[in-house]
């Protein structure tokens, strides 16, 4: 009967990852013609992933606290409901403001799959097999995800020239709204079983040293490089997190402990975390808007339609999931730690090949295809060696903040992403508003080097790391 009970849960929770692969995959084919409805450059598409990379940074911590403390189904209601206001705020948005504000908000999504798992997780307590049962479930919610990027890639690029932007924009917001009725229905209501306070001021802490950095960057794109009160901005930024950090080691429950995140087996990871959010969430909307830039206009770009971009995603999907799938059997031949620097030197490599090999969809096919296998296998390798470099009491702490990480250095790299592409050629250029081709090579130049700086980041962790599982990317 129980068994019966977990089916039912896991198939409402399906309906909550399949609208999240919705949002993963639906707009990325279509970022273009979104600049084009709020008449602004390709560049400033960017900071709409800035922004909700950073909202979705700094709500993991505080949402998952919040899980324990008061129950995960009813932060993931909160959380939905956030999500689907953002969402239809941006069917509503009149101007680039209002769609940047919806577009962050639609960052609280990314805690679902987190709270899912914990749900999962106690609803098998007691079963004798809560571990396989709740791998399970995560493997199903799982490819549900990915299977719904697919759809919604391919969904937008087959609408994109048959329908209003209005419209196409609304088939999200109604997919997280039924989202809100499929948890209140299918998820039951447990009490949570956490004791203790909530670290409020160490949250105020990481919010006032991320948005000081974020201010500064935006005012380096307003007022250029050389702006001292933008660098100022950074600097004090990144001060902040010398009192946030003594404050955290004093906390007997912080809201990030510094202490975990210092030793041996955990810092490597989470720096690789970091710097390969640069590549796999900044690097999104440029290689979008590369593809749809026409070559007989600006002089670069593959000309493709929305279709093809879909396409894109695709297949970069699907490598993901073949990297993912292939881990367990190169780390058994390999070594963990090794394995995980090879896909790193993938991933470098995908990035590379971009910088000669720009000029057709074959090529783009190719680099996508390089970079999606050694992303995929990432994806799912650095949370399970983070949970095991960890005590058994902090593996949720230690999964969730390398994709805390992962969403702060794409969120870093999307701010810069924007400065690098803003168009500074419209007087010498063929087409006004149009990204410089040297900013797309400053883009891909950055996502190598910083998988490169991953590489070298792993050869730090102890050699013997944990072997990671195949049900990985659940956390």
């Amino acid at each position: 009967m129980r068994a019966r009970g977990l089916v039912a849960v896991v198939g409402f929770l399906v309906c909550v990852e399949l609208a999240s692969g919705i949002l993963q995959g639906y707009y990325t084919p279509i970022f273009t013609d979104i600049a084009d409805h709020l008449d602004i450059d390709d560049a400033d598409v960017n900071w709409f992933e800035a922004a909700q990379l950073i909202v979705s940074a700094l709500l993991v911590p505080p949402l998952a606290r919040l899980g324990d403390l008061v129950g995960h189904k009813k932060v993931l209601l909160l959380s939905t409901a956030v999500t689907a206001v953002g969402s239809w705020l941006l069917v509503l948005a009149p101007g680039f403001t209002t769609f940047l504000i919806g577009w962050a908000l639609q960052g609280a999504y990314v805690i679902w799959l987190p709270l899912e798992i914990a749900i999962i997780h106690r609803r098998t307590a007691g079963t004798g097999r809560q571990s396989l049962l709740t791998r399970r479930a995560a493997a199903v919610l799982v490819g549900a995800l990915e299977l719904a990027v697919i759809v919604g890639a391919l969904t937008s690029g087959a609408l994109v020239e048959a329908t209003s932007m209005n419209l196409l924009l609304t088939l999200p917001a109604v997919a997280v709204t039924l989202c809100l009725v499929a948890i209140w229905v299918g998820v039951e209501d447990v009490p949570g079983a956490a004791t203790g306070g909530f670290d409020w001021t160490g949250l105020a802490f990481v919010t006032a040293a991320l948005g000081l950095v974020m201010a500064g960057l935006v005012v380096i794109r307003l007022d250029g490089p050389t702006s001292l009160p933008a660098w100022g901005l950074v600097l004090a930024g990144l001060a902040t997190l010398v009192p946030f950090g003594r404050h955290e080691e004093a906390r007997p429950d912080p809201i990030v402990d510094v202490r975990l995140l210092r030793s041996p087996g955990q810092w490597p990871v989470q720096l690789t975390a970091f710097l390969f959010g640069m590549s796999v969430l900044g690097a999104q909307i440029p290689l979008s808007t590369f593809a749809r830039t026409d070559p007989a206009v600006a002089g670069y770009g593959l000309g493709a339609d929305a279709g093809f971009v879909s396409t894109l995603i695709g297949v970069y999907v699907v490598f993901l999931a073949i990297g993912a799938l292939t881990l367990p059997l190169t780390s058994r031949l390999l070594g963990p730690r090794t394995a995980m620097v090879a896909y790193c030197l993938l991933v470098a490599l995908g990035y590379a090949l971009w910088l000669p090999f720009h000029d057709t969809t074959g090529q783009a096919l190719l680099n996508m295809a390089v970079a999606g296998l050694g992303s995929g296998a990432l994806v799912a390798a650095l949370p399970a060696v983070a949970a095991a470099a960890a005590p058994p009491e902090r593996t949720g702490f230690a999964t969730g903040m390398t994709n805390a990480t992962k969403t702060v250095g794409g969120a870093l790299a999307s701010a810069v992403f924007a400065i690098a592409l803003t168009s500074t050629g419209s007087l010498d250029g063929p087409e006004e508003g149009r990204a410089p081709l040297s900013g797309y090579l400053t883009v891909w130049s950055i996502c190598a080097v910083a998988a490169l700086l991953a590489a070298l980041a792993l050869l730090a962790m102890p050699k013997h790391a944990p072997e990671p599982s195949v049900t990985a990317p659940v956390a």
